[in-house]
């Protein structure tokens, strides 16, 4: 666990590579807590495959990452276990309603009694509990994506991982999701978030860090690409 004195997010000279194909190719990272960093970039830059080696659902081909004080290498169930990780895709039992995820999720991670309290205002919030005995497998895009956040919250991780959150996700939705990303700062958690939605980057995150090909192009407070100024300045470092 993190002693509030190291970043919860360390990532050093990472790679990882697929065969000949290098999809992230070597850079740094550092994220303390309470702090929200957002990787931006066009398909294929590296984000989604960064985001899976910090969940320890991937293993980095080379270099040094730790998610909460805990490399994700050596101990990467105890990685897992400070993190809370929604996918780009899938990451819900289709046969399961939410209630169950929500039940098997307490259940994996030792909550307290009392979650259910939680876990019934979080699918308020992000309007689902209509649907909280419904199986996902019915569930539309942005359902699913709502859902994946919420799981991905329901136990307040160190460090929050949020892969493409927003896409297909109403207003009410993106307005619960920022929401819960601001708490949890509060609290003291980091935040990642994956998006090609630049406008709400900037407005999910404190800091941007734009990848081309694998690696860091840039990295600058997130409102230094909002509007259309930034949105120019960004398609210049993808040029």
């Amino acid at each position: 666990m993190s002693d509030g004195m190291n970043p919860l997010v360390e990532v050093e000279g990472l790679t990882v590579a697929f065969g000949p194909v290098l999809a992230v190719a070597g850079f740094d990272l550092s994220v303390p807590a309470g702090a929200s960093v957002a990787l931006v970039g066009r398909n294929g830059a590296g984000k989604s495959t960064t985001l899976k080696v910090l969940a320890g659902v991937l293993p980095p081909s080379s270099g040094r990452v730790a998610v909460g004080g805990v490399d994700v290498s050596v101990a990467p169930d105890d990685a897992r276990a400070v993190v809370g990780y929604c996918p780009d895709v899938g990451g819900l039992i289709p046969r399961a309603t939410p209630w169950e995820h929500l039940e098997l999720a307490a259940r994996l991670r030792g909550l307290r009694p009392g979650w259910q309290s939680r876990a019934s205002d979080l699918l308020d919030r992000f309007e689902l509990a209509g649907e909280s005995d419904r199986i996902t497998a019915g569930f539309s895009h942005g359902m699913g994506r709502r859902m994946s956040v919420l799981l991905a919250a329901f136990h307040e991780p160190e460090v929050l991982l949020l892969d493409e959150p927003f896409d297909g996700v109403d207003p009410l939705g993106v307005e619960a999701t920022l929401q819960v990303i601001a708490e949890l700062r509060a609290q003291g958690s980091a935040v990642l978030v994956s998006t090609h939605l630049l406008p709400l980057a900037v407005q999910a995150c404190e800091e941007a860090v734009v990848l081309r090909r694998g690696q860091v192009v840039a990295a600058a407070p997130a409102r230094e690409l909002a509007g259309e100024t930034g949105a120019e300045r960004y398609r210049s470092l993808l040029s």
